[in-house]
């Protein structure tokens, strides 16, 4: 931590980027970290690169700032958050590889290790969390505090999720004290649907199948629902979550045709499925409870690959 802090004063160029499709955990912390560094180091050119964000992120200080595209600059340190591997930055892995220094705050179980400056714990709840646990608390503003908290609810389920310890709640405590407006970033960025996204979420449901004698749940959303229905990516968020709650179910699957014959997956459990080590198997990863990976093939080989890992785990064999 204190090479992470010792990099960032001795820096003039910084840039900050998180995974593919961030999702608020990604957002919060590649902002909160943002938001930080601009008001405690001043005169440092601090460059935010993230895919399109969801619009419900936009009350965040400095989002209007982000580069959804490579800038082809060079940078004195660059912090990947939130990040498993280098290929999850996506077209902005270059600039990770170009950078004099390169830094990763991640709580991936899957992060086996890259960069110069690694802060990898698994056991925290979220990189939000993780960069909490970094700054000066004497030091912290609101506008940074509201980021890391959206950060820490949307990666614990507004805190109901196993990744979830006390730590988690004093730490999400103290962020309050700031003056964040909790109960709003909570209704409006996590239970909140817009139309559109209650169309889809309907479907997805409707369309749903159980495996497994009801322990495994999945459902398919093929590529054309999106111009169907005139949605995007980012609303889909919540649907595994929803067929997760399922009663009786132990691991949700949400499937996503991206293209013909290339499949984006979300897998999630409850109780007994490593989806994590299921995930990795196809070059995926994340954490033991909510995991993804790309999947090639149609949807019925899909299935039956990811089936075949988790009735191994449900029967407690194992599979090489």
């Amino acid at each position: 931590m204190n090479k992470l802090l010792e990099a960032i004063r001795d820096s003039e160029r910084i840039a900050i980027a998180g995974h593919i499709r961030p999702d608020g955990d990604c957002v919060g912390s590649a902002l909160g970290l943002r938001q930080y560094i601009a008001e405690n180091y001043p005169g440092k050119e601090i460059t935010v690169f993230l895919e399109e964000v969801n619009p419900k992120f936009r009350f965040l200080s400095g989002i209007s700032e982000i580069h959804s595209e490579p800038d082809g600059e060079n940078y004195d340190l660059m912090i990947a958050v939130d990040c498993s591997d280098p290929e999850r930055l996506g077209k902005f892995e270059p600039i990770f590889r170009s950078s004099g220094t390169k830094a990763v705050i991640d709580h991936h179980i899957s992060n086996h290790g890259f960069g110069d400056i690694r802060i990898i714990e698994p056991d925290r709840s979220s990189a939000s969390e993780i960069v909490c646990t970094l700054l000066d608390p004497e030091k912290i503003s609101r506008e940074a505090a509201e980021a890391l908290y959206m950060g820490i609810v949307h990666d614990t389920g507004v805190f109901k999720y196993s990744n979830v310890t006390g730590r988690t709640m004093e730490i999400a405590g103290k962020l309050m004290e700031y003056g964040v407006d909790h109960s709003r970033i909570i209704d409006e960025t996590f239970y909140a649907r817009t139309y559109i996204q209650s169309q889809v979420l309907g479907r997805a449901i409707l369309e749903s199948i159980q495996l497994m004698d009801g322990a495994c749940i999945f459902s398919y959303i093929k590529n054309k629902y999106f111009d169907f229905y005139g949605a995007v990516y980012q609303d889909l968020d919540g649907i595994v979550e929803q067929l997760r709650i399922t009663k009786g179910v132990e691991v949700a699957i949400l499937i996503v045709e991206i293209e013909p014959g290339v499949n984006k997956v979300s897998l999630r459990s409850n109780t007994r499925v490593d989806v994590a080590s299921i995930a990795e198997k196809f070059g995926g990863g994340g954490h033991i409870r909510a995991a993804g990976c790309t999947i090639d093939g149609t949807v019925y080989d899909v299935i039956n690959n990811l089936t075949l890992y988790i009735e191994a785990q449900l029967e407690g064999t194992k599979i090489v």
